[in-house]
């Protein structure tokens, strides 16, 4: 079950009422306040613990700023650091991706906190093309033997995901946008990046397709497909046979293996051929 399929099953109807959520966040914070001061040494035995790092990935918009500030909020600066990841700068670009973060990491007694993370090789980067096939593909082995080699030496990793809605995500664009201190924190990428993850649409006409048909339905949001799904490598399949290439002959080498361009799954809409 892929990552958007486990989400679906997520209950975002529930929800803390104010009050209960400042006292459960007070006691929280206060509770890490002390492990943080016992794990760099400064009450206790004096023994340095092991390094932390915190992790936060999500959705634009689902509140990462937020939550980080609140984690915090407590804390002394001078006891943790807060790092923040965007795209790859020109100058990022020229080494392996994971060197960015090596400097950030912290040490034994130390606590950083990332505001994304590596995982952007396999997210970000991979959707916004900062990222070739190879190497985002080898991403997921570098990823895991990063995390493995941290945990050897001690580290601590915590990873959070935090995951909103495809209307409330909506709304909170919409509310940064009518806001002049937030409109800032939107980007060109912002819309359609992450609203729609599951479906588009498109027009074909000619070219041996069957003219009047429509295929597929999404909800009334334009999110879930409802009826009649066309996968990706489906489609893909459809336009090479419209083209009259076939489809299964086309593959590349990778990794000692080759591989299909339409995957093994890639079949032609028999159904929307004239």
């Amino acid at each position: 079950m892929g990552l958007v399929s486990r989400l679906d099953r997520v209950d975002l109807s529930l929800r803390l009422s104010r009050e209960e959520e400042e006292v459960r966040l007070a006691a929280a914070q206060r509770r890490l306040l002390h492990l943080r001061l016992v794990l760099g040494g400064l009450i206790g035995d004096g023994t340095l613990g092991p390094p932390v790092c915190v992790l936060f990935e999500g959705w634009d918009a689902s509140g990462k700023g937020g939550a980080i500030k609140r984690l915090v909020g407590r804390l002394d600066p001078r006891h943790v650091r807060v790092a923040q990841f965007a795209a790859p700068t020109p100058d990022e670009k020229r080494h392996h991706f994971l060197a960015r973060f090596y400097v950030q990491l912290p040490g034994w007694g130390g606590m950083a906190v990332f505001d994304r993370s590596w995982y952007g090789r396999v997210l970000v980067e991979r959707v916004d093309g900062f990222a070739t096939v190879e190497q985002w593909e080898r991403g997921y082995e570098e990823i895991v033997h990063f995390e493995r080699s941290l945990a050897l030496e001690g580290t601590v990793l915590v990873k959070l995901w935090l995951h909103i809605s495809a209307e409330e995500q909506l709304r909170r664009f919409e509310s940064r946008r009518d806001d002049p201190l937030k409109e800032w924190k939107l980007t060109a990428d912002d819309y359609g990046r992450d609203h729609h993850p599951r479906c588009f649409s498109i027009w074909m006409a000619g070219g041996g397709i069957k003219p009047g048909v429509t295929w597929g339905e999404t909800d009334d949001y334009s999110y879930n497909i409802t009826r009649d799904p066309v996968h990706v490598h489906d489609l893909h399949a459809t336009i090479l046979h419209l083209l009259g290439i076939d489809h299964t002959k086309l593959t590349y080498r990778y990794s000692g293996r080759d591989f299909r361009l339409t995957d093994v799954s890639g079949t032609v809409l028999n159904d929307i051929i004239a």
